[in-house]
């Protein structure tokens, strides 16, 4: 069982599945060797994550490995309507479509849930919210999880710490095959891409203001920059904040900052990183935006409460008329914009976080029974996997130690 928006779009959807595919070689090849040896065969896979192209190619590679799926997305804005009909197409069950109201999107995921997973895959963690809180009749049966986000790894740590989580969850966020590219190249390149779809802003000489200098935060900065942008970024964290100093940043606290911003991205993690104390003082015509998991970055009801009218003026672009004439745009919604108003990420770059979705999931299959319910780490062997067939791909080859360097770096005998 399905539901999408439009079953007829399966045809364009396959077309951009077909496309993702080309670029997603390390993925490709994990489901060549999976789907001969059926790893996964009758394995109930339950998924939250993204429904596009990319996300696609993950779902159908754990389909061909054997398993049994069903998925949602994990953001009411963030689904490929073409992708999701192309799925179900290839009998997949899944719940999702681009505009779900809050109502909609916890029915999708109470729906996914119906073939009583063994395994959770997630991303923002409001899947595993869920089975343990709504749906704990499901836990018994639940052997093991991943999760793809920040967000969703703070979320299951803080569970985990107030001894909350009753399933292993393994955090492939923190891979450094995921975070020190998805999150840098992934979200550097996409967000911007979404505000551009959203404005057609010529960055080049604005003032980009980007909010947090956390991985993602980085890669947005770095590329706002290579755009011709002079970049201000604020920070909480007194490192991260010195780093984006040494980096070639001005870095000053965002009360300020909301002075001379022409383009404001958030990718914090928190919530209430702008709110009407900033929008008061902002220039006229001000674009907020949100490169953060959830809605909650940019304080879209200060920005209602304030406004005395509201109109779309471009897709996912919303211009609010404030009480002295000045107008902000909100881009999609305050949700994250490289989805809301683009593609997400690019292909080539979630190859190697999807890779490491699937080897996380075979790994619970093979050792969840002896795992206590806790976050875990991908294993660095997992990680130079995966960045070894990322290299292989491109045709790039590398060095390796000799034995007489190995003894070396373990010893401890050799000096001056």
């Amino acid at each position: 069982m399905s539901k999408v928006k439009d079953e007829s779009l399966a045809k364009q959807g396959r077309l951009k599945i077909e496309l993702a595919q080309a670029s997603m070689p390390v993925l490709m090849k994990l489901r060549d060797i999976h789907s001969k040896a059926r790893t996964l065969d009758g394995i109930r896979i339950t998924g939250c994550l993204h429904v596009t192209k990319e996300t696609a190619v993950l779902v159908e590679t754990l389909k061909a490995a054997g398993a049994i799926v069903a998925w949602s997305g994990c953001n009411p804005l963030s689904t490929q309507d073409d992708v999701a009909a192309a799925l179900a197409a290839n009998a997949i069950d899944v719940y999702a479509w681009r505009g779900l109201s809050s109502e909609e999107y916890y029915w999708c995921i109470d729906e996914t849930l119906k073939i009583k997973p063994q395994f959770t895959l997630d991303d923002g963690a409001d899947l595993i919210f869920t089975v343990h809180t709504k749906r704990t009749e499901y836990l018994a049966g639940l052997q093991g999880g991943t999760e793809e986000t920040t967000t969703g790894v703070h979320r299951i740590r803080a569970m985990a710490k107030d001894g909350k989580l009753m399933y292993p969850i393994i955090a492939v966020n923190d891979a450094a095959t995921k975070s020190s590219f998805d999150n840098v190249y992934g979200t550097g390149q996409s967000a911007l891409d979404g505000i551009i779809r959203a404005t057609n802003v010529l960055l080049s000489g604005k003032n980009v203001v980007v909010g947090g200098y956390g991985h993602c935060g980085t890669g947005i900065a770095s590329r706002s920059r290579g755009m011709g942008a002079n970049v201000i970024v604020t920070e909480v964290d007194p490192i991260k904040a010195l780093q984006a100093r040494m980096d070639g940043y001005t870095v000053m606290e965002m009360k300020d900052a909301a002075r001379h911003g022409d383009v404001f991205i958030t990718a914090t993690g928190c919530k209430n990183v702008i709110t009407k104390e900033h929008m008061a003082v902002m220039k006229d015509g001000a674009i907020l935006s949100n490169a953060g998991h959830f809605n909650v970055e940019v304080s879209v009801e200060d920005l209602e409460s304030i406004a005395k009218s509201k109109r779309e003026v471009r897709d996912n672009n919303m211009e609010y008329t404030l009480a002295d004439g000045r107008k902000l745009h909100l881009l999609g919604e305050g949700r994250l914009v490289n989805l809301a108003a683009a593609e997400g990420h690019p292909s080539e770059v979630m190859d190697m976080s999807f890779a490491n979705q699937f080897l996380s999931i075979v790994r619970l299959v093979k050792e969840s029974k002896g795992m206590k319910p806790d976050v875990y780490e991908i294993s660095k062997e997992q990680d130079q996997q995966v960045a070894r067939l990322k290299l292989e791909s491109m045709s790039i080859s590398i060095d390796t130690l000799t034995p007489d360097q190995e003894k070396y770096l373990t010893g401890w005998e050799e000096g001056t």
